[in-house]
Order: structure tokens, then sequence, then C-alpha cells
């Protein structure tokens, strides 16, 4: 009995392994520079991960199987091999890779790059253009194919977290605080954004439309939206 119910819940591996592979809220796929730059991370990450299991896993059968060659291996050696020399192999890569990742992915004050004001509230959102008139949209952004552009965000009454799976990481918006995300998407196309901050009753409707269009398209489109209101 114990034996069918262990195989009854391995059957449901590899769907936990194929979730959230596809779709519009997939960071499998990422389409924005941001996006790339997280995903390689994870996948960096993942395989350092992976080798330092494979060996820990191997060390351990070896000292099961064979326990008297094990005993043979000085107490130091363990210490400075184990846990100098092996350390000190796998992980400096991953701290340099990190942090050339992180400093490309955040937005320096000295590059002059576009803004765009998004302000969170229950339950929707407001995206403000200060380079276009200050055009307001409500739960549809408009970016620049191709182009960078730091989002200002902010919140009105409580803390919720934009998030576009696609193009780019996680930013808190925190009433009375603004955090600044460069964001940066490189095929034209529709995505989807969201909340992923619980905020209250009606997080999950708390959702938004991603347009990039071609950046001599931008005025056009934002004045359309302002006619439209």
């Amino acid at each position: 009995m114990q034996i069918k119910s262990l195989s009854f819940y391995f059957s449901f591996l590899p769907i936990i392994f194929l979730t959230a592979c596809d779709g519009p809220f997939s960071t499998f796929m990422p389409e924005g520079t941001m996006a790339q730059s997280i995903s390689s991370l994870w996948w960096i990450m993942f395989a350092g991960a992976f080798i330092i299991f494979l060996i820990m896993m191997g060390l351990f059968l070896w000292v099961m199987i064979y326990p008297k060659t094990a005993r043979k291996i000085k107490s130091k050696h363990w210490i400075i091999y184990g846990g100098l020399v092996f350390p000190g192999i796998i992980l400096p890569p991953l701290v340099i890779f990190t942090l050339i990742t992180g400093e490309r992915i955040i937005p320096l004050p000295s590059q002059n790059v576009p803004e765009i004001h998004v302000e969170a509230y229950q339950w929707g959102w407001n995206f403000r253009y200060p380079d276009h008139g200050e055009i307001l949209t409500k739960d549809v952004l408009y970016l620049p194919e191709g182009e960078a552009v730091d989002l200002h965000i902010t919140s009105r009454d409580v803390i919720h977290s934009f998030w576009i799976p696609k193009l780019g990481g996680k930013m808190d918006a925190i009433p009375g605080k603004v955090n600044v995300m460069r964001i940066r998407a490189e095929e034209a196309g529709t995505y989807k954004g969201l909340c992923s901050e619980f905020c209250g009753v009606s997080h999950t409707i708390m959702r938004f439309d991603v347009n990039v269009i071609a950046p001599e398209e931008i005025n056009q489109r934002l004045l359309q939206e302002a006619s439209d209101e």
C-alpha cells in the first residue's frame, strides 16, 4: 500500500516541472532584456546548485558504500578541500555572474531614459507619460519597442507589486515611496501584467495589458487613448 501511494505521488512530478512553462505569465520565455537577464541568472544558479548537489550526493554514497576507505581521509582534509577549496571553486563564479547581471538591470540616474509613472490602487493601475503631456491610461501600459524605459512605481493605498513576467522582475508599489524599475521590450506585441502581492479581496482581478509598439507610434496611440476617454 505504501509503495502504491509513493508511485501515485511520483506520477505528479512531470506536472510540477512543467508548471508555468507556457502562457502569458510564463517566466521561461522572456521577451525583454531584464527578463532575459533574470532568466539567465536563474538557470546559472540552478546549474551551480545542481552541480553541488550531485557532488554532495556522490560523496554521501561513497561514504555509505565504502566507509572504510572514507575513514582513511583525515578530518583536516575534509575541512580544507570540502569546506574551503570546493566552495572556492564553485561559488566565486556564481557571485561574479550575479553582480554583473544585477549591474546591467539596475536603473542608473546618470542615464537619459524616458519615464513612465505607475500608480497602483485597489484594484487597478494608472500609467502617466511625462514625455507625452502627462497623458493617463488606465490598466493599459504602452511601451516603445526596443527602447529602455524607467518605470517610477508607487501606490495610492496599500502595498502592491508590479510584475510583467515576460518583460521583467517584480517591483513593490509602496504608498509614499517611489521605486524605479528599468524595462525594455525587444519585440512588439501584447503582454500581460499583474499585481503579485496579495492586497485584498479583489487581488486576483488586478491585472493590466502591456502594448509594445514602435516608438514613433507611441504619441499617436496615447493621444487616441486620451480622446477615447
